[in-house]
């Protein structure tokens, strides 16, 4: 196996998985039924909208969306979702 550069979290994570704190649920079958719903829900897409940016944010979304590996589009409505959930944090300045 290579060796895998792992940031903080990853490593916290992984020895959690090797010390085998996870545990369970008793109701997996229903767990896994209801989160399924919810990815379902969350990536289902039945709106559509137009909206004016800059050419200079376009390019730079565009770029931002190649260097991911994803389309720009997928990218653009990523950032929005995060936004309308509460899960986009503003930097401090």
């Amino acid at each position: 196996m290579k060796n895998i550069l792992l940031d903080h979290e990853e490593k916290e994570l992984l020895q959690s998985l090797e010390t085998e704190d996870w545990v369970s649920v008793d109701n997996l079958e229903e767990e896994i039924k209801r989160h399924q719903r919810i990815a379902k829900n969350t990536l289902r897409k039945d709106k559509r909208i137009n909206i004016r940016l800059s050419s200079h944010d376009l390019e730079a979304l565009k770029t931002n969306a190649v260097e991911m590996g994803l389309p720009y589009q997928t990218l653009v409505s990523s950032v929005l979702h995060q936004y309308a959930t509460g899960r986009l944090l503003q930097k401090s300045k």
